[in-house]
């Protein structure tokens, strides 16, 4: 069999997963403009948390090479996938789609002939309005739909695959995809949607905001138990029984946070600056309400006035256990626990940090303690978002909405 050449831009989660997940059966190369990534993957080593891909780079054959250098990615490359990040940028409303277009001008100039699948998150609208602008239509939309610590296993077993142009180029893409995923155990076929490029940058945005609504609407029901003494977990039980409802994606947090729940459900706000909407900005607002709410549940627990104090301070010490979203990944970005800091430290309260994942002393002006041992000794509360069974022996002192022990 032929194999297709193909060049992964970015060697984050979405864009190593993907890699690696196409280097079972085609010949991959992955660019990364970070040395040090590129000089861990050629040892056979992920730069990122994620056990599969761990496996999968030790022990699969894969057909995988690592450069630093666009010269030797682009050339003779059939897809070029681009998975480099777009943050969220407050000041635009919109995503920074920079990285993204330098890599469409570079590809259009070295090898016009290859056709670009975005993975990165974009704007609705971005493709088209790309196209025009670079002079190029061969820039197409793939959404991802990953968890943090299990991209690979998402990309092995999807719930969907969405290409966003209805063209054989596009089924073509859709089919390498699955022929690196497994096959579900059930028998039944991975569903597969080519449509128009907006609707898939639309699918992409309305989907992760769904989800953030989700964990917003648990979270406020959790803020209305706690606030009149009732058992939260006795009305998600009850609630959850619905069928249409269900039992899952129900575990009260301290809001959503991570590398796409903020800033996919912003994006989509701004996109819906000139149609008419309550729910959407409400979804982003309930999250901001929730650390606030959380940060002064803290405070009653610790006899603090949850009244803002700039100035003074109290004795009380905090300690905030582990900064990552959640167990099986190494990302600190965006996670709750920060809004949750920020709002304990404008009351004066001291905290303290626990991440063995970050290196440096300190944490926006934070200590990190290393010692675990010692970081409990020193917390007058720990809080945490996700329970550990490090805290088990300072069960007494740990403040956390998990209640059922998983994300």
């Amino acid at each position: 069999m032929t194999k297709t050449r193909i060049t992964v831009v970015g060697l984050g989660y979405v864009g190593l997963s993907v890699a690696v997940l196409l280097a079972q059966h085609h010949r991959v190369v992955g660019l990364e403009l970070d040395a040090r990534k590129v000089e861990l993957l050629r040892a056979g080593t992920s730069p990122i948390h994620d056990d599969e891909i761990s496996e999968y780079l030790t022990h699969r054959d894969l057909d995988l090479t690592f450069t630093t250098s666009a010269d030797d990615a682009y050339a003779d490359a059939e897809y070029v996938v681009i998975a480099t990040p777009t943050n969220y940028d407050p000041d635009t409303n919109s995503f920074d789609t920079t990285s993204v277009e330098s890599v469409i001008r570079a590809v259009t100039d070295a090898n016009p002939d290859a056709v670009m699948v975005i993975k990165s998150t974009i704007p609705v609208g971005y493709v088209t309005d790309v196209r025009a602008r670079l002079g190029t239509e061969n820039v197409i939309f793939s959404p991802e739909f990953l968890r943090e610590g299990k991209a690979l296993a998402d990309n092995l077993r999807p719930s969907r695959i969405v290409v966003g142009e209805t063209s054989e180029r596009a089924r073509r893409f859709a089919d390498l995809l699955l022929e690196g995923a497994e096959p579900r155990t059930d028998g039944t076929e991975i569903p597969v949607l080519l449509t128009g490029p907006t609707e898939a940058e639309a699918i992409k945005l309305f989907a992760n905001t769904y989800l953030a609504m989700r964990v917003a609407y648990f979270n406020e029901l959790d803020s209305f138990a706690l606030a009149r003494g009732l058992d939260t977990r006795q009305i998600i039980d009850g609630v959850g029984l619905d069928p249409r409802i269900g039992e899952h994606y129900n575990n009260p947090s301290f809001g959503y946070g991570g590398y796409c729940l903020p800033k996919d459900s912003k994006q989509l706000l701004a996109n819906y600056a000139d149609v008419p909407q309550t729910l959407i900005r409400a979804v982003v607002d309930a999250n901001d309400t929730r650390k606030t709410f959380i940060a002064d549940d803290i405070c009653r627990r610790l006899g603090i006035s949850t009244s803002p104090t700039p100035t003074g301070g109290t004795s009380a010490t905090v300690g905030i256990h582990r900064l990552i979203m959640k167990a099986g990944s190494d990302n600190f970005r965006e996670s709750s626990v920060q809004g949750i800091m920020k709002r304990l430290k404008a009351r004066g309260i001291e905290v303290i940090v626990y991440e063995p994942e970050f290196t440096e002393s300190h944490f926006f002006n934070s200590e990190v303690v290393t010692d675990l041992k010692e970081f409990t000794r020193r917390s007058d509360l720990v809080v945490t978002n996700r329970r550990s069974p490090d805290l088990a022996d300072v069960e007494h002192k740990v403040y956390t909405r998990d209640l059922f022990g998983n994300d």
